[in-house]
């Protein structure tokens, strides 16, 4: 489903950026131009820049509710017999207010760099920031989903009994490999699909400022 996902998100970029070129009456995009280089170049590294975020976001909301989950075992000496019921409430409102966080720089710089790509280096450079964002995305997408499925699937694999079973270093390595899985598969992986058309969005909404000042300055 997410490799799904990926394709139909990559297939719209493609579409967004026709319409991005029409809009700013674009016929060609030309590669030697120093400026459209660049935006290529932060095109590229942006995609690795977003995916770096959501994962270190991933991370401390895990840090986070490890903490709360050893001061509730500390303070509360009855989830050990299972005489007490764990602060469920306190997990979830941890887990929603760090995902909120986490998500707040990623966002903003999804919007931000590319408009100031686009006023300072130019329409091409625009372009150019779409096609070098789209060709990292797509593979780097596709590496984290079926990466991270392969880790998950990994450890069930062992837990099922086969390579030694439960209780081996080959399990003890599999299940950190498949705690690294789950931040890329579930978290970085599917963060790119809306990446994707977000970029290509504010490309459209940059082209239309365009459009908007040439009519005022008449």
């Amino acid at each position: 489903m997410d490799i799904y996902a990926i394709g139909t998100s990559a297939l719209a970029q493609v579409a967004l950026f026709s319409a991005y070129i029409n809009a700013v009456n674009l016929q060609t995009i030309d590669v030697m131009k120093p400026s459209v280089i660049t935006g290529m170049l932060i095109g590229g590294m942006f995609s690795f820049v977003f995916c770096s975020l959501i994962i270190k976001a991933v991370g401390k909301a895990a840090y986070s509710m490890i903490k709360e989950v050893r001061t509730q075992f500390s303070q509360n000496f009855g989830l050990t017999n299972g005489e007490a019921k764990p602060n469920y409430a306190r997990c979830v409102d941890i887990s929603t207010k760090a995902a909120l966080r986490g998500i707040l720089v990623p966002a903003t710089l999804s919007v931000t760099v590319p408009l100031t790509v686009g006023f300072v280096l130019g329409r091409e450079a625009m372009g150019g920031l779409i096609v070098g964002n789209l060709v990292t995305m797509l593979p780097l997408a596709l590496i984290m989903c079926i990466g991270g499925a392969a880790w998950d699937n990994a450890k069930k694999f062992i837990e099922a009994g086969n390579m030694e079973g439960k209780g081996t270093p080959t399990h003890s390595a599999a299940v950190i490999g498949d705690t690294v899985g789950d931040s890329l598969k579930d978290a970085a992986g599917p963060s790119l699909n809306v990446f994707i058309n977000l970029i290509g969005t504010i490309a459209l909404l940059y082209a239309a400022s365009l459009v908007t000042y040439s009519l005022f300055s008449w």
